[in-house]
């Protein structure tokens, strides 16, 4: 089940982040760049930020519709995503994945070397390689100018037909992010509420095992 949940939390830390990516100068469409760039620079302007978010799976041919919903706080290299009922800390080092439902914890280190490592430094650079982008539809959604840019995986293995990154106009933050796979499956993710420089602990960040003393420690170092 934690291989599970891990493979899940993988899709989930990295959507968030990508409102902090710098873009690749290899992008094949100034226009797009050019407003990924004005996103970045926005997004890099905030001491924290606090995204609610929902997440929704969809496949026709199989019959599936799935709906969830969830929450991210970012500071620097730390951040706490929760999601399906699982919370994850990242303290800058650690790692700690907190599953209510099974009583578990399973703590990490983080090595940024490892190629399987998830990070924020790597989610800062996720499009560095990998895709080509270029400028897609504008659309009115909620009285809300958006803006598609169109991501396209270059690597055959890629199971992502193309990815649509939404980008508020006005704001320059990213309103959603869809995935549509070569099977069919579509995901969506949709940035509810956008939150910046909100008062935040001292402890935000820091995991403090006394809190959880039923549970089962699972440390893989």
């Amino acid at each position: 089940m934690i291989l599970q949940i891990q493979k899940i939390q993988l899709k989930f830390i990295i959507i968030p982040f990508l409102l902090l990516f710098s873009f690749s100068v290899q992008a094949q469409n100034k226009e797009a760049k050019n407003l990924l760039d004005q996103v970045t620079s926005k997004v890099k302007s905030y001491d924290n930020i606090v995204i609610d978010f929902k997440y929704s799976l969809n496949n026709v041919k199989e019959n599936i519709n799935q709906d969830s919903k969830g929450n991210v706080t970012m500071k620097d290299n730390q951040y706490i995503l929760n999601f399906m009922g699982v919370t994850k800390i990242f303290d800058g080092k650690k790692s700690y994945t907190i599953i209510p439902e099974d009583e578990e914890i399973t703590i990490s280190t983080v090595d940024e070397k490892d190629d399987n490592a998830i990070t924020p430094s790597k989610m800062l650079t996720f499009f560095n390689s990998g895709y080509t982008y270029k400028i897609g539809d504008l659309q009115d959604i909620k009285g809300r100018k958006i803006q598609y840019i169109k991501l396209l995986p270059t690597s055959a293995k890629d199971q992502r037909k193309e990815i649509l990154l939404g980008i508020d106009v006005q704001t320059k933050h990213i309103y959603n992010l869809i995935e549509i796979g070569k099977k069919g499956t579509k995901t969506t993710l949709t940035v509810n509420s956008f939150k910046t420089n909100q008062p935040l602990s001292k402890n935000q960040f820091t995991f403090a095992e006394s809190k959880y003393p039923n549970y089962y420690i699972n440390k893989l170092d």
